[in-house]
């Protein structure tokens, strides 16, 4: 497995509409949260990973290019040691933002589940498998358990700044996706396609998945 391009970056930092330009740009596959729906297996192999009761993460990876968003962003830094070569991009975005944006999205499901989850018939097993995930990468080990605004802010900024601190200048693209193809083609030394830069997965994108059902 060799990686090109790591994403550094929290979910709703415009993370699936930068797997879609990576895919355009010919640096896909690229791994995504979404790639979990195709592969259900991958669940228990990243909760085992983050519970350190695995520690090889190139059987989920295996054929990918390149790799953004959770669960691949919490793994980063080990990712980044193990492709050195690899160019690592951290999506940004303005913090009350993005904390509005997760908070109706990725937030708002790990809640609803919390109120579900002793209940053994609320929910199927394979979605209980991706939630269990989800919450023990995203929740307990990103968030320490607490998902308050001044506190996840406080993680996200604190996040940022440790990637800016920890990666040579020269291999690292600090980017927010309104910023077009320009800056990401640049730093990639490829040219940028007619089209426009994608844009998907909007917050309303993400809320119409989940219409209430269980």
């Amino acid at each position: 497995m060799t990686l090109k391009v790591i994403g550094a970056g929290f979910g709703r930092t415009g993370t699936l509409s930068l797997t879609s330009a990576l895919d355009e740009l010919g640096l896909g596959p690229c791994y995504h949260m979404v790639e979990t729906r195709e592969h259900h297996e991958h669940d228990t192999m990243w909760l085992a990973l983050a519970n350190g009761e695995a520690s090889d993460w190139r059987p989920m990876l295996n054929g990918y290019v390149s790799t953004v968003d959770w669960p691949t962003t919490y793994f980063w830094k080990q990712l980044a040691a193990a492709n050195p070569d690899a160019k690592i991009i951290l999506t940004l975005r303005d913090p009350e933002a993005w904390y509005r944006s997760a908070a109706a999205t990725i937030f708002a499901r790990m809640l609803e589940f919390e109120a579900l989850r002793a209940d053994p018939d609320a929910v199927d097993p394979a979605r209980r498998r991706h939630m269990e995930m989800v919450n023990t990468i995203v929740v307990e080990k990103t968030f320490g358990g607490s998902l308050d605004k001044d506190h996840a802010i406080q993680v996200f900024n604190a996040h940022n700044g440790d990637v800016r601190r920890s990666v040579p200048r020269e291999r690292l693209l600090v980017y927010e996706s309104g910023e077009g193809w320009e800056p990401l083609c640049d730093f990639l030394e490829l040219p940028a396609p007619a089209t426009p830069y994608p844009k998907v997965n909007t917050t309303g994108d993400f809320v119409s998945r989940f219409p209430g059902k269980r």
